[in-house]
């Protein structure tokens, strides 16, 4: 018996040598020679379909990406999350066709021509100099191609270069016109309003036109960076923040959102260019010399656009946001919804918007924890992906600290399932010190999140791509750097934190299943009923 085990023994340790020598050691060499921080993730892609789903699960492995060369934020865009493919789009999935955008440009630069001679020619008889700036029209400006590159999903593509050199055009390019917005000569029944989404007028901001024929709204600064809200102010009388308008585009950028028109900061000649090359008599009016011996103006509007509102250069120049244009409502139409959580706009808590809401002392999302349930109830937000966008853009806003969402805007072509426009966003970054948890009601009410903003969240809070750092490093590219302070930064962490809290609450309340919602689910309804 003893001889038998023996061999058994001998038997047992000769095939376990040979496993170590023939299948454990080559793994291993092979695993030695791996690079450090390498990752065997492949890129996540959708079907071709827009009901397509994007198999994650919690259990993904965040940090597959190294963050031990270059910069966080190139790392964080080479992530496999920020990499998704998108199915093949034919051409109803792109906002514009080429040769309808360009012959549409090319009229609109005929039509100015034409105007600009007149108005030069009559203002040269009133003894007024205007400089003739010629429009350099190019079919492949970047704000063309920009305008080209909005489709169903977003306004642009995660490597779409063209945003970059929108960005860099937007600060250096000659400003040739200068005028009042649409919006502000529609509350004053200057220009038609049915050429107008949103008409508000309550805070000086204009057109700008630049000799590439681009178009940018400027912001200009009203308050400084390290200034925070008084807490006694009511959101609707609040500043707008030019600066807040550039981290807003930079921040739903680092979300991999894209519903943000580019914005930039720049510095403008208020007299070089604005007073001297406006064609328009009543903002010509408006300028005036501070005691100061600085150009100042204001605007005529409704609310506070009076002198003591008045904005100012040092003694000419003056710092702002530029944010571009998107492309006109003639040619890409988009509507203009009441959001579903809107606020009250007077003292008294009374809605201002007539016909929209019932006129109640408090709304009813305010006191209703139920409220959510209601609204799933309702059109559009029965189905497709309108009340999980919605909540997308309640975390935005809630990591700027922006309670004005009163409306949100969606381009007709697309219909239901189409994304939700993030604009006006001078009123985000206010006060740091302060976590307004209102703005998430649409996530606490609801609890419900697209899966793929849930890991991007998750991805920003970790160390390696902490959103602070990146937004930091994004910011530090803006030409009026920094943009925002270390204690706004800081800010966006902790609001982070609360957002992921929150979720992780509604999951232990309701299950994942029910909270983490799969992207892209197609809507039931017709979409061109709503048109």
């Amino acid at each position: 018996m003893r001889r038998d085990r023996l061999l058994v023994a001998v038997t047992l340790v000769t095939l376990l040598a040979a496993d170590v020598h023939f299948i454990l050691l080559p793994r291993l060499r092979t695993w030695c020679h791996l690079p450090r921080g390498s990752c065997s993730c492949t890129n996540s892609s959708l079907e071709n379909t827009p009901a397509a789903t994007v198999l994650w699960t919690t259990s993904l492995n965040m940090t597959a990406v190294s963050t031990e060369q270059g910069s966080k934020l190139e790392q964080l865009f080479r992530h496999p999350l920020y990499n998704i493919r998108l199915p093949d789009l034919g051409p109803e999935e792109w906002l514009l066709q080429e040769d309808e955008l360009m012959n549409y440009c090319k009229r609109k630069v005929s039509r100015w021509e034409r105007l600009k001679k007149f108005y030069i020619e009559a203002a040269a008889a009133s003894n007024i100099t205007i400089p003739d700036h010629p429009v350099t029209f190019d079919p492949e400006a970047s704000w063309l191609q920009f305008h080209l590159g909005i489709s169903r999903y977003a306004l642009y593509s995660g490597d779409d270069s063209s945003i970059d050199r929108l960005l860099r055009d937007m600060q250096t390019a000659t400003v040739i016109s200068a005028d009042f917005t649409q919006d502000e000569k529609a509350l004053k029944g200057a220009c038609d309003c049915s050429q107008v989404v949103k008409p508000s007028g309550l805070h000086l901001k204009l057109a700008l036109k630049l000799q590439d024929f681009s178009k940018a709204m400027f912001k200009p600064m009203r308050q400084e960076r390290h200034e925070e809200t008084p807490e006694n102010f009511f959101y609707f009388v609040d500043f707008q923040r030019h600066n807040a308008e550039i981290a807003a585009f930079h921040l739903d950028r680092v979300l991999d959102f894209r519903r943000v028109p580019p914005v930039t900061g720049r510095f403008i000649n208020v007299t070089g260019e604005i007073l001297d090359i406006t064609h328009n008599e009543e903002l010509r009016s408006v300028f005036f010399t501070s005691p100061a011996n600085n150009t100042c103006f204001f605007a005529k509007c409704l609310y506070v656009c009076k002198s003591e509102y008045a904005v100012c250069g040092h003694p000419d120049l003056l710092e702002g946001s530029m944010s571009a244009y998107l492309p006109g409502l003639s040619i890409a139409p988009r509507i203009s919804i009441p959001n579903p959580w809107i606020r009250a706009y007077s003292f008294t808590g009374r809605e201002e918007y007539a016909g929209t809401f019932t006129h109640t002392k408090s709304l009813e999302w305010e006191v209703n924890p139920l409220y959510c349930d209601n609204v799933k109830k309702l059109y559009p937000y029965n189905s497709g992906n309108r009340l999980l966008n919605i909540i997308d853009m309640a975390i935005f806003d809630f990591l700027t600290g922006n309670m004005d969402r009163h409306h949100y805007e969606i381009f007709t072509k697309f219909g239901d399932d189409g994304f939700l426009l993030h604009l006006d966003n001078a009123r985000g970054f206010g006060r740091h010190s302060h976590d307004e948890m209102s703005i998430l009601a649409p996530l606490t009410q609801c609890c419900m999140i697209k899966r793929s903003t849930l890991f991007r969240l998750k991805l920003l809070a970790q160390s390696e791509y902490r959103l602070s750092d990146v937004m930091r490093e994004s910011l530090s590219r803006d030409p009026l750097t920094p943009v925002l302070t270390e204690d706004h930064l800081q800010a966006l962490d902790r609001r982070l934190g609360q957002v992921l809290r929150t979720v992780g609450n509604c999951v232990k309340k309701l299950g994942e299943p029910q909270v983490v919602i799969t992207d892209f689910v197609e809507s039931s309804r017709v979409t061109s009923s709503h048109r």
